[in-house]
């Protein structure tokens, strides 16, 4: 079979600088707002032309940061304890055989910037700052939307996030436009998959160190640095 060699045509810029605290899965965190910039040789507005009536994109990326060496046929997924194993097939797992990742995000504006490359700007996106993007496409409600689809065990997981609590002294180290994503991202449950209440862990977002307990389904953000 002929190899086909393929190269990133952007890259994502968010506060996500590592891989702790991203959200499992797009759009868990609206608030979220990244910008996906092409590079210069992609960079021709004409390649765009219509993409702003489409009101969500699919993003496909590189998972650059979780390279393996050989074929795993196994993966443990965190929402099942980290202990149970399933087929990588059936799971979204950056450790696949090629590691790419494919994401809908909601798509807020496309911009030219000052250096002559394009930008999307979009809101929902589970990517680590820097990661390679690979393409994108339209999302086409009437093609991609199967609203009564089975999502096996993935299913019992869809409602669960965690309350977060914040107090006033706390919030008054956290710059207000970071708040929302802040929060949407730890209701998301960042912890390993052990999971273990009244372990303090530190998440960072931007330029923040955010310090955080759970307990019985309650996380208190603690402090921020």
């Amino acid at each position: 079979m002929e190899k086909k060699e393929i190269k990133p045509i952007a890259y994502v810029k968010n506060g996500f600088n590592e891989k702790f605290g991203i959200p499992r899965q797009p759009l868990r965190a609206p608030s979220v707002i990244s910008q996906i910039i092409f590079l210069k040789e992609f960079s021709n507005i004409s390649a765009f032309k219509k993409l702003s009536e489409f009101s969500h994109i699919w993003v496909l990326f590189d998972f650059s940061m979780a390279k393996t060496e050989k074929f795993t046929p196994t993966v443990r997924p965190p929402r099942l304890g980290g202990n149970e194993r399933v087929g990588v097939f059936a799971s979204r797992s950056p450790f696949r055989p090629n590691g790419i990742g494919l994401s809908v995000v909601k798509l807020i504006s496309i911009d030219e910037l000052k250096d002559g490359t394009i930008a999307l700007t979009v809101s929902g996106a589970d990517m680590l700052n820097g990661t390679p993007v690979l393409d994108v496409k339209p999302y086409v409600k009437h093609a991609d939307c199967i609203p009564d689809a089975i999502s096996g065990y993935a299913d019992e997981f869809e409602d669960y996030t965690l309350k977060v609590v914040v107090s006033e002294d706390i919030k008054k180290k956290i710059p207000k436009e970071l708040l929302s994503p802040i929060i949407e991202c730890l209701k998301d449950d960042p912890r390993p998959s052990y999971q273990e209440d009244g372990k303090i862990y530190g998440m960072t977002y931007q330029n923040l160190n955010v310090k955080f307990v759970v307990k019985d389904g309650v996380l208190n953000i603690i402090d921020v640095e």
